[in-house]
């Protein structure tokens, strides 16, 4: 019996000895899987946290290497074909040469880069919605005619209120425009649209400035007239500029030629209006033909020089007698870089019937008088201005202006026409940032009438403007 138990004994330990050396292998397994396990979470998150670093490495050399964000937002898109400006890059608070038409729609000096555009998905145009708000607040010494803008023309002469100071703000030069660009086989096509509000004397009536359309070098529409030079315009915080300056906008169609090295000669038809003095019911002026005029212009990297000439048919009808006259005359203007940053601008000018195209006398009626004979005298005029800027540091400029204009002295218009007006600006303008500007601006201005008596006037103007896209 001992050794039956003893034999059965050795049995089962011989049976149980594989079966816990399986479950020993198996546990082990089970451990090594474990920690295996744990090394590759590990590994993981080790993975992971190189991975974000790398992408914050990426993001920021990326966020160095581009523009400012806001820069990103108003310049997203660049306008294609567009041929950068010659010209000297320059500041100007009402910007003129931002509509002005150009060969090929060119870039301007005030907006070299063309910024704000954005494309329109699925074509080839991109547009643009620009402007600006312009506060002005402006005290006159004694009355100056115009409280809005400052034209010497308009300062009254005698009268029982010719010394009561005024103070005014009005915000009327505030302007909206909208244009739209795409290259095509044929060139650039431009449309440009702009207003302020300058309608009415007494409020706030909209004013179309500009509505054209350009292709290639040929443009068809309203805004400035192809004898004027709207980059010689110097800068004022006085909407009007000097009364001497050639100034116009007006229906036409012109076409540009590129004579190369930057010259340009351009030929335009532009509608005809004579304005004649003491015109009645009675005796009206008559247009029978476009004022037609030729603009030779060279464009330089230290500024440009631009010649234009006007022909116009002036003519009359009255009760049993009429009249026609030919008129026109020349305008030299141009800019000139002086050192670094400085600008010299000019515009000079003279002629017959001429009183139209200036500042100081469009829609004045002083192009041309029926004398007592029934004979029709276009009346000779002349004039100019010359401005000066001076940047002081890359935030703060000045211009200094001067300006006059002269009509010939004329038995046939009446005591109180105007015969001579002088203008002169000195302005300190601030611009901290490039949508804000302010300054103030100090302009003097004299009339003389005819007969001789003389009027004056001293303004003093503070203006604060917001651009929509600078």
């Amino acid at each position: 019996m001992r050794l039956a138990g003893l034999s059965l004994a050795c049995m089962a330990a011989m049976a149980a000895t594989p079966a816990h050396a399986e479950e020993e292998d198996a546990q082990a397994l089970r451990r090594e899987i474990v920690t295996l396990r744990r090394e590759l979470e590990g590994m993981q998150q080790r993975l992971d946290r190189l991975e974000q670093r790398e992408a914050l490495a990426n993001a920021a050399t990326t966020a160095s290497a581009a523009p400012p964000a806001t820069t990103a937002v108003l310049h997203p898109t660049q306008v294609p074909g567009v041929a950068s400006p010659v010209l000297p890059q320059r500041e100007s608070v009402a910007d003129p040469s931002t509509a002005a038409s150009r060969p090929d729609s060119a870039a301007g000096p005030t907006d070299p880069d063309l910024k704000g555009f954005f494309a329109i998905p699925g074509t080839d145009t991109v547009i643009r919605i620009g402007g600006y708000a312009k506060l002005d607040a402006i005290a006159d010494s004694r009355a100056a005619g115009d409280e809005d803008q400052f034209i010497p023309s308009s300062i009254p002469v005698g009268g029982s209120h010719r010394d009561v100071s005024n103070f005014n703000i009005h915000a009327k030069q505030t302007r909206f425009s909208f244009e739209a660009r795409r290259p095509t086989t044929h060139g650039n096509l431009r449309f440009y649209l702009e207003n302020d509000f300058f309608g009415s004397s007494d409020g706030y009536q909209f004013r179309l400035r500009h509505a054209y359309g350009q292709l290639g070098n040929t443009y068809a529409g309203y805004g400035y007239s192809s004898f004027m030079d709207a980059d010689s315009l110097p800068d004022t915080l006085d909407f009007a500029g000097p009364g001497g300056a050639g100034y116009l906008l007006v229906a036409g169609i012109h076409h540009s030629f590129t004579m190369g090295m930057g010259n340009t000669l351009t030929l335009a038809a532009e509608d005809p209006d004579t304005e004649l003095a003491g015109a009645s019911e009675t005796r009206a002026a008559a247009n029978r033909l476009p004022d037609v005029s030729v603009t030779a212009r060279m464009e330089r990297d230290w500024g440009h020089l631009q010649l234009g000439a006007v022909a116009r048919s002036l003519a009359y009808d009255g009760e049993g007698e009429r009249d026609r006259r030919m008129g026109g005359g020349l305008q030299l203007s141009g800019s000139a870089a002086v050192g670094e940053r400085d600008l010299l601008l000019f515009g000079a000018l003279g002629g017959r019937g001429l009183s139209r195209y200036t500042a100081d006398l469009t829609g004045s009626g002083l192009d041309a008088v029926v004398d007592a004979n029934g004979r029709l005298d276009a009346l000779d005029l002349h004039g100019g201005f010359v401005g000066y800027t001076h940047y002081w540091s890359q935030l703060w400029r000045s211009n200094l202006i001067f300006g006059q204009l002269t009509l010939e002295r004329n038995s046939a218009l009446a005591a109180e026409a105007f015969r001579e007006s002088r203008y002169g600006v000195f302005n300190l303008i601030w611009s901290p940032a490039p949508s804000w500007t302010m300054g103030m601006e100090l302009l003097y201005g004299r009339l003389e009438q005819q007969g001789g008596a003389r009027g004056d006037t001293v303004r003093v103007q503070g203006s604060l403007q917001y651009n929509f896209i600078r």
